[in-house]
């Protein structure tokens, strides 16, 4: 039976599905990562270790001592924010121990993009974006944080400054012109590696 026939509470919480929720890496390939987004997912395991799975493991526990656990919200409740938070915690732990992290910074001044770029760059129709090259598990796509993997991204790489660059869409390519590319300086936000 598929999966998205089946409900939650007939026993689903498997690593399976965790692998589904996970973004596809090429093969072949590194989960990369920036030590800025390394960082904020080492933050947000030990946040879940060690602060919220304890505070729900004890609300549970007072919960189960109320007696009768099938008409119990609280109980109810927070057996599934447990199963929600250690599922979490495989899949911060699964993608830590994969990640490769890239000190960005060394590329400082370089007018090529590589991994950890940001771009400026026009579209045929004149409009400006800019977009900083990230991991998977970093994207931020309205933050302007796309991945490595992306369409565009893979459109962009090797690419320096002043070139024009073609981007195959559904309704036909597009060009790209690459306006500026940076990179952090040295010491520029590795206080999360």
């Amino acid at each position: 039976m598929n999966k998205a026939f089946v409900r939650e509470s007939e026993g689903t919480d498997t690593d399976d599905e965790d692998d589904l929720r996970l973004p596809p890496i090429p093969a072949g390939s590194k989960n990369y990562i920036t030590p800025e987004g390394f960082g904020r997912l080492r933050a947000e395991l030990k946040e879940l270790i060690e602060r919220e799975r304890p505070k729900v493991v004890e609300i549970v526990s007072w919960a189960a001592a109320n007696g009768d656990r099938s008409e119990n919200g609280d109980y109810i409740y927070g057996k599934r924010r447990l199963r929600e938070i250690d599922r979490r915690i495989r899949f911060l732990t699964k993608r830590l121990d994969i990640a490769e992290v890239v000190d960005t910074s060394l590329q400082h001044g370089n007018d090529q993009i590589f991994f950890g770029a940001t771009v400026r760059y026009a579209d045929d129709a004149g409009r400006e974006h800019t977009v900083t090259i990230v991991g998977i598990d970093e994207t931020d796509p309205l933050g302007g944080k796309i991945s490595w993997i992306s369409p565009v991204a893979r459109a962009l790489r090797g690419a320096r400054e002043g070139d024009s660059v073609s981007l195959p869409t559904p309704a036909g390519a597009t060009t790209l012109e690459v306006l500026e590319v940076r990179y952090p300086a040295p010491g520029e936000g590795a206080d999360a590696a």
